[in-house]
């Protein structure tokens, strides 16, 4: 049975269902698809633009290794692989709690002891790091993790003090 939209009658006794009609053009955005060829420029008003910090290329690539080996450590602490003490000297107490808090969770969830090395069918793997550097003594980095073929992000804080760098800041996704 062919209805019609106009006759409102037909569309009532056909199973009590009203016949929508389909628009020619759905889902359709006017955008303009030309790419921007100038530098974005501040909004009056938008607060203090962030200073550039110069940082010699030698420091940066040890910073970002350091902050890799960090990160490996923290997935496998998490995963249940290394002991999370390993880390004490090299996080502040709050990243210290939440590492060991995480490795409770994840050891209760899958029946074993945290920290004993246990054999995972998978193991984590610090893909790439990319690092900013906020103050000459504080770095701010992604992480990207490939549990086998999942990915997740650990975004990380350090800060140098007593002349050694700290992670003060670690949030998992």
């Amino acid at each position: 049975m062919m209805i019609d939209p106009a006759d409102s009658t037909a569309a009532a006794s056909s199973h009590d269902h009203w016949a929508v009609p389909v628009a020619e053009t759905q889902g359709t955005l006017a955008l303009a698809l030309v790419p921007r060829q100038d530098p974005p420029r501040p909004r009056a008003g938008s607060g203090p633009m962030a200073t550039v910090v110069p940082i010699d290329r030698r420091m940066r690539a040890t910073v970002e290794e350091w902050a890799r080996r960090f990160a490996q450590a923290a997935v496998e602490v998490v995963g249940g692989d290394r002991p999370v003490s390993q880390l004490l000297r090299w996080a502040t107490d709050e990243v210290y709690a939440d590492l060991q808090r995480r490795a409770r969770v994840v050891a209760r969830a899958g029946r074993h002891q945290p920290g004993l090395a246990r054999v995972q069918p998978v193991r984590p793997r610090v893909v790439s790091v990319c690092s900013c550097f906020v103050r000459d003594d504080a770095v701010e980095t992604a992480v990207h993790v490939k549990y086998g073929t999942r990915s997740r992000a650990v975004a990380a804080r350090f800060e140098r003090i007593r002349q050694r760098w700290v992670c003060v800041a670690l949030e998992f996704s």
